[in-house]
């Protein structure tokens, strides 16, 4: 099945190891510096979560964003340094720290938003919406399909 296919056989390895999300990263990265933002692509991505949902368990942040705990503990102690986000005692279970923003990591919100709207229309520049839909499916599948 596989050889009915005509693969552009480097980019395929450009994204199964990942160099693709890594160039987005590095823009967003720049953008966020450039708007005065000082929070990292990883941040931000606990930090979606967290708009969303406040006050999460520190493993319900490592599989929103399928990182490991240790990975995750230093994300946090980095947020936590930068006053984005607090540790709370769980009240029904002591072991256990809920993640929680704090006001400065709350007023992030809008402009990390409008800023990563900005780096995906850099990134998805010249890709009409008909290709955009075809890319995302493919890429739901792949997903679907690694993921079981």
């Amino acid at each position: 099945m596989i050889e009915q296919f005509n693969f552009d056989i480097q980019l395929i390895f450009a994204i199964l190891n990942g160099q693709v999300s890594a160039a987005i990263n590095r823009k967003l990265l720049r953008n966020f510096r450039k708007n005065g933002l000082e929070i990292t692509p990883e941040q931000w991505t606990v930090l979606i979560f967290l708009w969303k949902k406040d006050g999460v368990t520190q493993q319900e942040l490592c599989n929103a964003t399928y990182k490991d705990k240790p990975s995750m503990t230093r994300l946090i102690d980095n947020m936590e340094r930068q006053h984005l986000v607090t540790r709370m005692s769980d009240k029904k279970d002591r072991r256990i720290n809920l993640i929680q923003l704090t006001p400065e990591g709350k007023e992030l919100e809008k402009q990390a938003y409008i800023v990563s709207r900005q780096t995906l229309q850099e990134a998805l520049q010249g890709i009409t919406a008909e290709e955009l839909g075809i890319g995302q499916e493919v890429l739901r599948k792949i997903f679907f399909n690694t993921n079981n």
